[in-house]
């Protein structure tokens, strides 16, 4: 299955029922009279993050999403059918914007979470609505509401507890192979990783996080450059990230700082993610070289950075209980934030 995280698509509404313009005709009935029904609504059209997607490949083979329109009202004062609603599933974590790709519409980062997309239009009024003591006979009955329509972009942001991040060619998808049953493309050149990677890893009994791959970041990624700021949406979602660097280039200290600056310049409170800083590829080092990059990295990092091989599997056990603790505390402060309204307090409790 393909990844996609950007699709347009057009959406309309259904368009109310007319209304009805009809007379009472029964044998017997010494008085008729009007008895013309209302059109039914027209059906709305929804957005719903459900749990079983996790890429927009769909919207490429179908774009436009119509919902039904209301049925017309009839005689002896028979209301139309409304329209159904038609909801459009979308995955955990979709951002749905305007035309212009700037406004917000919604942000649907909870399962089962729903947001209005176009309003059903509301159905005509038959002629019985319009009779009054000086017209007992109109013969008048509204149309129904015309259908709304609009062109929307959905943006697709990963929710993962912890991103992988790094130039290209740092070992990323390597790590993320070796540590659980995801399969990214492996190769000894740049940007082999073209759209992000999610893995679950298991780290112990009832123990695991979720784990995204994001493709290498270069210098003014920010700014478009290379496979652009695209990617630097899914990091957004991470609760923290793992930065590998790679031990076989000479300067580590410059490939760490050259990633920093664009999370810093792309903002979206990048920078102040909890990180782990790594030196990925030790196994390709002897002692003397691994020992220098190690404190370069550890330097310019200003905090210890850990040894990693993807391959050896050298200090992939540590980093993943690391990334596991950091996961579980803060879940646990999203829970106690959710039970406390934000503001610390405790829950009510006889």
């Amino acid at each position: 299955m393909k990844f996609l995280d950007r699709a347009k698509i057009y959406i309309a509404s259904g368009a109310g029922g007319a209304g009805c313009l009809s007379f009472r005709r029964e044998k017997f009935v010494e008085f008729g009279g009007p008895n013309g029904g209302d059109g039914g609504r027209g059906g709305h059209v929804f957005a719903e993050a459900v749990d079983n997607l996790n890429t927009l490949i769909d919207f490429r083979y179908q774009q436009h999403y119509r919902a039904k329109n209301g049925r017309p009202g009839e005689g002896s004062d028979k209301t139309g059918a409304d329209g159904g609603d038609l909801v459009v599933k979308v995955p955990v974590g979709t951002q749905v914007f305007e035309e212009d790709e700037e406004t917000l519409i919604a942000d649907l980062d909870v399962p089962g979470e729903r947001v209005l997309l176009a309003k059903g239009g509301n159905g005509g009024w038959g002629n019985a609505r319009f009779k009054s003591a000086t017209n007992q006979a109109p013969r008048r009955a509204n149309p129904g509401q015309s259908a709304e329509t609009r062109t929307i972009w959905l943006r697709l942001k990963l929710i993962a507890d912890f991103g992988l991040i790094g130039l290209p060619n740092a070992g990323k998808s390597t790590f993320l192979a070796a540590v659980s049953a995801a399969k990214p493309k492996i190769a000894d050149y740049p940007f082999t990783t073209l759209h992000p990677n999610l893995g679950v890893v298991r780290v112990g009994e009832g123990e695991s996080f979720v784990l995204a791959d994001i493709p290498g970041l270069i210098e003014g990624a920010h700014e478009g450059a290379g496979i652009g700021d695209r990617f630097l949406g899914h990091v957004e979602r991470c609760a923290g990230l793992l930065h590998l660097v790679d031990g076989t280039q000479e300067d580590v200290a410059g490939a760490y700082e050259t990633v920093r600056k664009e999370l810093s310049a792309y903002g979206g409170g990048l920078a102040g993610k909890q990180e782990f800083v790594a030196l990925n590829k030790v196994d390709a080092l002897d002692d003397e070289t691994r020992m220098a990059r190690a404190a370069a990295l550890s330097a310019a990092a200003g905090r210890p950075a850990l040894a990693l091989s993807g391959v050896t599997g050298e200090g992939v056990a540590g980093a993943l209980r690391l990334m596991m603790e950091a996961a579980k505390a803060e879940k646990a402060k999203e829970r106690g934030e959710e039970d406390g309204d934000g503001d610390g307090a405790t829950p009510w409790s006889p």
